[in-house]
């Protein structure tokens, strides 16, 4: 009996080393497989290169528009009766809560979108109607495209055009097959589009009517739709746009205006002209952060949607080519990502948020700082 405890020892010691790494095994297997069903979910790996580039990226131009605002906006403010740090305080509030939102939606399995894009339409389309609301809805510059909380401000077309992207993107994933039929798989969403388009043009907002369209165009491009139907729909917006415009002196003037700039320069072409001098006293390098003149009343909405004015004469040529440089690296980067996804619907949703990013980020600043 006293020889067989070292054998009967030794062997429940082999026994619970093998249960251990049986065990060590086991956890391994579930945290590949977890990584796995992870990776074919949001159709990517977790962490590619490009997800720390568009980071990056994304952060140094918010760092930027931040900086910007603040120089462009102080002496409005001042003017106005507020307080200098009134226009970039607003914007720090909505940076804090655009990075939450990026967060959020990286964490967020592609499934959520697939769930609640169909329910994303009509959402906005009764947010940008609420614009019409009396008390609620705010007219700017002739725009009645504005929702005014508080002393906070936003505009909903804004999330039409995400809403358009999400959905585009599940409509046109299941109706992948049917895309030889323009008549069955297209024209449902670009009733949305329509909608949506039809909305922006009652308030007023060319701008976001132009867009709207372009990204339902982009988005029935990406997913392979036949180019004829699409060619003809988009010379008949172009047309129409044309036509409407024509019809209305104020914006038709407003729109040639640049044909004629020295012509125009004390009525419809006032700010462009000012834009033109501010931008081409930046020279090379700029005149530093701050010390601008076109803000000092020369260029009219100066932090809001002429701002790029104030950054080329602030910066100069070569911080205007560095700043191009970081769109272009974000816009390369997310075609990228879109390129990487395994599923159709990540594809989309990916590479319809990139054709309309560079948009909503040079909108960002006028959005928000009205």
């Amino acid at each position: 009996m006293t020889l067989a405890l070292p054998n009967r020892s030794r062997r429940t010691s082999q026994l619970a080393e093998r249960r251990r790494a049986a065990l060590e095994s086991a956890q391994k297997a579930r945290r590949t497989g977890r990584r796995r069903r992870y990776q074919e979910d949001v159709g990517r790996d977790p962490k590619p290169l490009g997800f720390y580039v568009i980071v990056a990226v994304t952060l140094a131009l918010v760092a930027f528009g931040l900086v910007m605002v603040l120089s462009s906006s102080s002496i409005v403010s001042f003017h106005r009766g507020r307080s200098p740090w009134y226009y970039f305080v607003k914007q720090v509030f909505w940076a804090g809560l655009g990075m939450v939102a990026l967060v959020t939606t990286y964490r967020m399995p592609l499934k959520v979108l697939h769930t609640t894009a169909r329910v994303l339409p009509p959402f906005a389309v009764v947010l940008m109607l609420a614009a019409f609301t009396p008390g609620l809805g705010k007219t700017v510059n002739g725009a009645q495209a504005w929702l005014a909380i508080g002393d906070y401000t936003i505009q909903p077309s804004e999330f039409m055009k995400l809403a358009l992207v999400v959905y585009g993107a599940d409509w046109l994933t299941r109706r992948e097959k049917q895309l030889a039929d323009f008549k069955e798989a297209a024209l449902p969403y670009l009733g949305w589009v329509g909608i949506g388009a039809f909305i922006a043009i009652a308030q007023g907002d060319l701008g976001s009517c132009l867009v709207i369209t372009a990204i339902g165009m982009s988005m029935l491009f990406l997913a392979g739709a036949p180019l004829r139907p699409l060619f003809g729909l988009s010379l008949a917006g172009a047309l129409g746009f044309v036509t409407y415009a024509r019809l209305d002196g104020d914006k038709w003037a407003r729109f040639t205006s640049f044909l004629d700039i020295h012509g125009t320069r004390e009525t419809d072409g006032y700010q462009v002209y000012q834009a033109l001098i501010s931008i081409s006293n930046g020279g090379l390098t700029g005149t530093g952060i701050g010390a601008g003149t076109g803000k000092w009343g020369y260029v009219p909405l100066a932090h809001t949607d002429f701002i790029f004015s104030i950054v080329g004469e602030e910066m100069g040529l070569l911080g205007v080519l560095g700043l191009l440089t970081l769109f272009v690296f974000l816009i390369y980067f997310a075609f990228q990502v879109a390129l990487s996804c395994r599923h159709r619907f990540g594809f989309l949703v990916a590479a319809g948020g990139s054709l309309s990013r560079s948009r909503s980020t040079s909108a960002a600043s006028s959005d928000c700082c009205r």
